[in-house]
């Protein structure tokens, strides 16, 4: 029997009419911050010297980053922290599972009809070295394109043998070994995220701080636990990352302690807050961490993908 998941009610985010508003709202000041205070900022983050390091995993770390409900910042946490760690001394694959191809724009990576992508791994076997591309001006970082053929590989999936573990296969014979991989899964829990759910150890959950984003949750953790009893019985929920935090409101405090309360240490202590930066990046083919380096969603994003790095390394690869 699989361990019941979390339980949201409208009760669990109840507000108290005394409540302060978020302990993180800003004064004006903090958020224009001197010019001086975001270069440091940018420069830390672009780390163009390559002094600035990030832990390396002892093993190759695949994480599917997960939630069923759409807008609560998959695609944007899987290119920005794919992006921070191989700023920082990490090889990193990206694999873009999502029909939709946000993470290869978002990477700048070609994924128009006719481009190789991670289809013709999952349909006819095309080893994932042959479709991974180079992402321009971010050394060691790779990206599997999604391109519009995807939209019908859950369809032909069904018959095909082995049907779950076909990414899991494409990615273990991979000649190149990267530190970390991250599976962009689509808005849903078909086939394709079944994939992804049985290729990786870990599962990132991006929350967004709302209320709505908790009511599917329950049925992401379910689904999470038949994968791990029935087809990879070594996935580990790791992390969950707060995303879209809004510091006028005191809804997000709720969502936040209701998350923290429920899932404990898996939660990651850097909240992603909203930022106009981050929302713009992709329109650019960029993600923040090079669009506004200075920025308080690039700051954000800096900050949890070294608390990922450091767990990885405290832990060996799970928390």
């Amino acid at each position: 029997m699989a361990p019941a998941g979390p339980s949201f009610g409208p009760a669990s985010v109840a507000l108290d009419a005394d409540e302060h508003v978020s302990r993180e709202t800003p004064s004006q000041d903090e958020d224009d911050p001197p010019l001086a205070m975001e270069a440091l900022r940018a420069v830390q983050i672009l780390n163009p010297s390559g002094e600035i390091t990030m832990p390396r995993p002892d093993h190759p770390r695949v994480l599917c980053v997960a939630n069923q409900k759409g807008g609560v910042g998959k695609t944007t946490t899987t290119v920005n922290l794919a992006v921070a760690l191989a700023l920082h001394g990490n090889r990193v694959l990206v694999v873009d599972l999502d029909p939709q191809g946000n993470a290869s724009t978002g990477l700048s990576v070609p994924h128009h009809a006719g481009v190789p992508d991670v289809y013709d791994c999952l349909i006819d076997n095309v080893p994932l070295s042959e479709v991974a591309q180079p992402v321009e001006g971010i050394p060691n970082l790779y990206c599997v394109p999604a391109t519009i053929d995807l939209a019908g590989a859950e369809i032909e999936l069904v018959s095909v043998v082995a049907r779950e573990s076909r990414l899991a296969r494409a990615i273990a014979a991979h000649p190149e070994k990267f530190d970390y991989v991250f599976i962009d899964c689509p808005p849903s829990l078909g086939l394709l995220t079944v994939n992804a759910l049985c290729a990786a150890q870990e599962v990132l959950i991006p929350i967004q701080c709302e209320y709505y984003a908790l009511e599917g949750l329950n049925q992401l953790i379910n689904n999470i636990n038949l994968v791990r009893q029935h087809l990879n019985p070594t996935l580990d929920v790791s992390t969950i990352l707060l995303t879209m935090y809004d510091r006028r409101t005191r809804l997000a405090d709720a969502v936040e302690q209701d998350v923290r309360n429920h899932f404990g240490t898996k939660v990651l202590n850097a909240v992603i807050p909203r930022n106009v930066r981050v929302s713009e990046a992709p329109s650019y083919g960029q993600s923040v961490m090079t669009y506004d380096p200075g920025s308080r969603g690039a700051t954000s994003y800096f900050e949890a993908a070294l608390e990922i790095a450091m767990r990885g390394v405290s832990t060996g690869g799970t928390a």
